[in-house]
């Protein structure tokens, strides 16, 4: 748990690097607090309607899910938010070997 929070500085595979500007993914919290809703949604819908379990229990069954789900919703988030910015291109080993090329 202690390493939850560090990330590679960059793609191991294409050599993006991740934080583009300072406090890059402070804007990843609004996606994480989306997430958040979803994930309660979610739990409440199976604990409430499908397991028929009392509005305490829906409540305690949310607030560990939300625990246990926190560090992939965190790494969610976070992946999420970097895709809103950068696009996955399908050639970029070809840029890459052209970079390299050029150098």
């Amino acid at each position: 748990m202690s390493k939850i929070f560090d990330m590679h500085e960059e793609c191991s595979h294409c050599g993006l690097h991740y934080q583009i500007e300072p406090s890059f993914f402070y804007g990843a919290m609004y996606v994480s607090y989306g997430l958040g809703v979803a994930f309660s949604v979610a739990t409440f819908i199976i604990s409430h309607v499908f397991c028929n379990a009392s509005l305490e229990t829906d409540f305690i069954a949310i607030i560990v899910s939300l625990i246990i789900l926190m560090p992939y919703q965190m790494r969610l988030a976070r992946n999420l938010w970097i895709n809103f910015f950068i696009k996955y291109r399908k050639d970029w080993r070809d840029i890459k070997a052209k970079e390299n090329d050029s150098n």
